[in-house]
C-alpha cells in the first residue's frame, strides 16, 4: 500500500464494508510517515475509518525500501500499538499491521530474518497510465528483515499476520518458524499475510486448512495465490468466503466471515 495517501486508505475502509460485524485486518508493505504516501501513518488512518480501537504497527524497516533503509535497532520500538500512537518517535518506517475493533489481551512480535540474497521481481510499469494493462518489469530487490505480529483476541482467537520472504526456501523456513511459534499461544488460531508462496505450497507444508481460495495477483488478471488465510483450529464449515475487490494494491484482499 505504499505511495497511497489518506483518501486512499478512506477508498480501503471503504471496499472492506465491515460494518457492524467483529473484524480484524491484516495488511502488508504498509507505510508510516512516508514522503512517498503523504506522511500517513497508513494503519492509523484505516483504524481511524473503520472506528477500530486496537492496532499494532510493526515497523520492519527504518527509511524506504527500494531506497535507503535500516533495520530497527536495539532500543527502538518495534512495535507502535493504539497506546503508544501519540509518542514523538515518527521516523518514516514501513511495515505489516494489525487492525480489529476486538479488545486485544496481548501483542507480540517475532522476528523472521531476512534473505542474504536478493532476485529479480517482476512489477507492473505504472507509465503506460490508468485503464491499460501494465506492461511487467524485473528490478533486481534486496530481501529485507520480515516479522510476524500476533494479536491475543478477547474473543479466545489469537490472529498473526505476516509478509514472508520473496526467496525460495527462506519463506518457508519463516512459515514453520511462524507456525510453531502460534501453535504455543491460546485459543483458536489463524494465520493470515503474504506468505509469497504459490500452488498451495503452504496448505501443504503447514498441514492447515485454507480458509479461502482464491488468486490473489496480480490484481488486473488474477491467476496465482500468494496469499493466504491458514487455520488449524477453525472448521472450514464455519467459514463464508467474501469476494472483494480493490485497485488500491497489486493484491486482491483475501476475506472470510466466521459464523
Amino acid at each position: 500500500m505504499h505511495g497511497q495517501g489518506a483518501e486512499n486508505m478512506r477508498a480501503i475502509a471503504h471496499d472492506l464494508a465491515v460494518g457492524n460485524s467483529d473484524f480484524v485486518i491484516g495488511v502488508q508493505e504498509i507505510d508510516a510517515y512516508q514522503d512517498r504516501s503523504d506522511q500517513v501513518f497508513q494503519v492509523l488512518e484505516i483504524a481511524s475509518e473503520l472506528s477500530a480501537k486496537y492496532f499494532g504497527f510493526v515497523r520492519c524497516v527504518i527509511g524506504t525500501p527500494g531506497f535507503s533503509w535500516r533495520k530497527v535497532r536495539k532500543g527502538e520500538a518495534n512495535l507502535i500499538t493504539d497506546a503508544l500512537v501519540q509518542s514523538d518517535d515518527k521516523p518514516p518506517s514501513y511495515g505489516i499491521g494489525l487492525i480489529t475493533n476486538i479488545p486485544v489481551l496481548k501483542w507480540e512480535v517475532l522476528a523472521l530474518g531476512k534473505s542474504l540474497i536478493g532476485l529479480p521481481l517482476a512489477f507492473p510499469d505504472a507509465s503506460a497510465g490508468e485503464n491499460v494493462r501494465p506492461k511487467i518489469k524485473f528490478i533486481y530487490v534486496k530481501d529485507e528483515p520480515r516479522y510476524a505480529v500476533a494479536a491475543q483476541l478477547e474473543n479466545g482467537y489469537t490472529v498473526v499476520n505476516m509478509h514472508l520472504s520473496f526467496v525460495p526456501f527462506v519463506n518457508l523456513y519463516q512459515l514453520w518458524k511462524v507456525k510453531r511459534w502460534l501453535t504455543k499461544m491460546p485459543g483458536k488460531h489463524i494465520l493470515l499475510g503474504d506468505f509469497n508462496l504459490p500452488f498451495e505450497i503452504p496448505v501443504k507444508f503447514s498441514k492447515w486448512k485454507s480458509l479461502s481460495q482464491m488468486a490473489t495477483y496480480p490484481t488486473w488478471q488474477p491467476k496465482i495465490q500468494f496469499d493466504y488465510i491458514l487455520s488449524d483450529s477453525v472448521e472450514q464449515s464455519a467459514v463464508n468466503a467474501i469476494y472483494l475487490e480493490s485497485k488500491i494494491s497489486d493484491h486482491l484482499p483475501v476475506t472470510i466471515e466466521i459464523n
